[in-house]
């Protein structure tokens, strides 16, 4: 088993969710690797271009993909592409539905500006600065489906006060297919307050619960 995890828009492999999550699999053994899904060029992101990031991670060979809001999505899309790459998925309050609720966010005129323009800023969390995001990031999107209809089996970790995605989004994904388990929390969209137990529910989805750590740390 290996993992690879991909994080949200405008994050980084140094999260707080991936930083927990490559320790507690270091400590079972099990290979882990984040990606910078914009390469260091923000202001070029597309999906296209890190679905592209995310193939050449994966390299061909059999994965598990962890992902978190876009990266939820975008290793949902991925695993209906190389479905013979991905052998199982733990989503972590995935953006379905992404092309749409993301042009529900702006007014049409600050669309326009920005198509106008060419880029807007955004505040980048891996950084912790404010950077350009060009507005081919949002006409790339639109070529995507909103509910990448994957057959791996996959668990879906969603926070029932979850306002940026809301739970009702998973509920959907998960009630018409059968190949996909929903655990709700009670927490938001960052998920960072409930850590110990998404790596339960993982652990345990991964058929890690009995499994020996080959680290054992003593405090």
């Amino acid at each position: 088993m290996r993992i690879v995890y991909l994080h949200g828009f405008a994050s980084s492999p140094h999260s707080n969710k991936a930083r927990y999550f490559k320790t507690k699999f270091d400590q079972m053994g099990v290979p882990f690797e984040a990606p910078q899904l914009d390469e260091g060029d923000f202001e070029r992101l597309t999906i296209t271009g890190q679905l592209g990031v995310v193939e050449r991670a994966v390299a061909g060979r059999p994965a598990v993909l962890m992902g978190s809001s876009l990266g939820g999505y975008l290793a949902a899309l991925y695993a209906v592409r190389h479905p013979g790459d991905v052998e199982r998925l733990v989503l972590l309050a995935p953006a379905f539905q992404f092309s749409e609720r993301w042009r529900a966010r702006f007014r049409p005129e600050d669309l326009d500006l920005w198509k106008q323009q060419g880029s807007a800023p955004f505040f980048h969390y891996g950084d912790q600065t404010e950077q350009r995001l060009g507005y081919s990031f949002v006409e790339d999107a639109d070529q995507y489906e909103d509910a990448p209809d994957f057959g791996q089996p996959a668990l879906i970790l969603h926070g029932s006060e979850d306002t940026v995605v809301p739970a009702g989004v998973s509920l959907a994904f998960a009630a018409e297919r059968p190949n996909v388990r929903l655990e709700l929390f009670q927490s938001g969209h960052e998920l960072t307050d409930v850590l110990p137990g998404l790596w339960k529910e993982t652990s345990r989805f991964l058929d890690l619960d009995d499994a020996i750590p080959k680290i054992v740390i003593s405090v």
